[in-house]
């Protein structure tokens, strides 16, 4: 440690406040969880990985902690216990940034309104402070000596109004690089005024490249190892070296890479007890990272045998393996960025189609239509209780967009009654229309306003890779839902690109495979941060991938028995067509 090094070291020591406990030892001696907020209520209890984390919160020397983690570790637990401790031993301005306002206000009132309750040392320290309007707030909080304050990484300009010395970043992967740049570094702004400055970031991360991928990787990169209890070697768990014998994943196993020792489960809980922390970067001062995942997990829903079952289930359908990856396995999923071929797709089309030949596994169809200025574009998609999904028809529906007579089209086309294999029949569950480009929306509206009933709705694309599906809009007059566009392309082109589930109806023209191929995936940088986006290749039309992306949407807005439906299709007795009813400018006034 060279003289700077200590001076600096010293000078931070000086700042603090009379020592306490060590922050592992004071959040199991003070903190009391309801069960509202844990599996475990009453007394905190840390695990051994988890007291490692407060030591370097602790450390006066580490100014930044990066925490890569999977589900059912206790992060946000110990996040908690962290803000209590800053609350009652060091009071100071503590901002905490999470994805959404929805997020904030979870946490605030769930989590941390609840530990503070139950912990019979922190009852009362907490008071909401009011608003600009003179309202109560449960985002911003005030104790003696210090503020508490949760701000949503969607709203950027709110970090503006708030400094911190103590910055908690939770889900970072979920945060979005808006126009006013990245929120991290904005939130990071907001300590620059304190120089003993404390900045926790975490996340279960999403994608390679993510944000808390980068700062893990600028840490000094900490893997937790357990002992073998065979050969005593140290060595972090990976899932690779999970086995089981074929058919029996309850009989999950770690194989030790030193010594090749199979270790069942009933070790585990030992292991993880004299388990440590080691620096793979130990170059690296200042900044503590720590690579968690769920194989250590003590909770009895992260036994490696439930581990194993459910790694079964997802393994064959990308959205729930990289399901499993993520918050399972605390890895990012890496992205293939192959082209999609559309002639190697066009060759796996199947004698299947509308009207006549519907598959006997579709129990539910959806549409998703993307206008045009002079035609509308229709897809039909089918699903059943299994992970494949059906694209049933592709067609055009050619007529200007502001004229009455193309929207009856659609409108007869969306009241079809298909007979199903089984003797029953099957109509259009939900649909979602495009309404968010060429100056439609009003015309979308108009036209899906009186058919909200029929789960007809108006949908805008909106960006971002953790966006849900499909969501209700806030925005008031007609109905519009959200559609996570992003999200939908990188489920449908990992599938596509594995062959995993996308199954075509002969009837498709290679027009439609032309056009569903017609994007890629790739990473740009923007304002220095890489930022992964769906791009057009040059020369290709995209309605038919977009009318994919908004059928597969509106699979959200259908809540049906699976089971109850398969015995609805089996009875001979097809519902009666309802009869298309023509208003007088209807188009205007719905």
């Amino acid at each position: 440690m060279t003289a700077i090094d200590r001076v600096r070291r010293d000078a931070l020591r000086a700042l603090m406040p009379p020592p306490v406990l060590p922050l592992a030892d004071w959040i199991e001696s003070t903190i009391h969880f309801p069960a509202t907020v844990s599996a475990l209520p009453g007394r905190v209890r840390l695990w051994a990985y988890q007291r490692g984390i407060c030591e370097a919160i602790d450390d006066p020397e580490i100014e930044r902690v990066t925490v890569i983690k999977s589900a059912r570790i206790g992060y946000t637990s110990l996040l908690t216990g962290v803000i209590a401790s800053y609350v009652a031993n060091q009071p100071s301005p503590i901002l905490a940034v999470l994805p959404t306002q929805d997020d904030c206000r979870d946490y605030s009132v769930g989590d941390v309104e609840g530990t503070f309750d139950a912990s019979p040392a922190l009852r009362g320290l907490l008071d909401a402070e009011a608003d600009e309007s003179g309202r109560s707030t449960l985002l911003a909080r005030r104790f003696p000596g210090g503020s508490l304050k949760f701000v949503a990484a969607k709203s950027p300009r709110n970090l503006r109004r708030h400094n911190a010395r103590v910055l908690l970043l939770d889900e970072i992967d979920g945060f979005e690089i808006g126009q006013e740049g990245d929120p991290i570094k904005l939130a990071e702004m907001r300590t620059l005024a304190f120089r003993d400055r404390k900045i926790i970031a975490g996340s279960t991360p999403i994608f390679d490249h993510g944000p808390v991928s980068r700062l893990y990787a600028e840490s000094d990169q900490r893997v937790f190892e357990v002992p073998c209890p065979e050969c005593g070697d140290f060595h972090e768990i990976r899932w690779s070296e999970i086995q089981w014998p074929d058919g029996r994943p309850e009989e999950a196993a770690w194989a030790c890479p030193g010594c090749g020792c199979i270790i069942p489960e009933r070790h585990k809980a030992a292991m993880v007890s004299r388990g440590r922390w080691r620096a793979t970067a130990p170059h690296v001062t200042g900044h503590a990272g720590f690579r968690i995942n769920a194989l250590v997990s003590p909770h009895a829903n992260a036994a490696w045998g439930k581990l194993a079952a459910e790694f079964i289930r997802a393994k064959d359908n990308p959205a729930t393996l990289q399901t499993f990856i993520n918050l399972t396995l605390g890895e990012p999923w890496r992205e293939t960025q192959d082209d999609l071929d559309e002639h190697e797709l066009a060759a796996k089309r199947e004698p299947f189609g509308l009207p006549d030949r519907l598959p006997p596994e579709v129990l539910i169809v959806t549409a998703g239509v993307d206008c045009q200025d002079d035609r509308l574009e229709l897809v039909f998609t089918g699903h059943g209780k299994g992970d494949a999904t059906f694209i049933l028809a592709h067609s055009v529906i050619w007529g200007a967009v502001d004229a009455e007579t193309t929207w009856l089209e659609l409108d007869d086309a969306l009241r079809s009654v298909w007979k199903h294999p089984a003797g029953g029949a099957l109509r259009v569950d939900a649909a979602v229309i495009d309404s968010g480009d060429g100056g439609h929306a009003d015309l979308v509206h108009a036209f899906t306003r009186p058919r909200f009933g029929r789960r007809i709705v108006s949908g805008k694309g909106v960006p971002g890779f953790a966006r849900p599906f499909i969501q209700r809009s806030g925005a008031k007059g007609a109905p519009l839902f959200l559609i996570g566009v992003d999200a939908i392309k990188a489920q449908l082109f990992q599938r596509l690109a594995r062959g995993s589930g996308f199954r075509f109806s002969a009837d498709l023209e290679p027009v439609f495979f032309e056009q569903l191929t017609s994007e890629r995936r790739v990473v740009k940088y923007y304002k220095g941060q890489p930022v992964r986006r769906f791009e057009r290749i040059p020369g290709k039309r995209a309605e038919a991938l977009d009318a994919v992306v908004y059928a597969l949407a509106a699979r959200g807005l259908i809540g049906a028995d699976l089971d109850r439906r398969e015995t609805e299709v089996a009875q001979v007795t097809a519902p009666a067509k309802a009869a298309t009813v023509i208003r007088s400018k209807w188009l205007q006034g719905g």
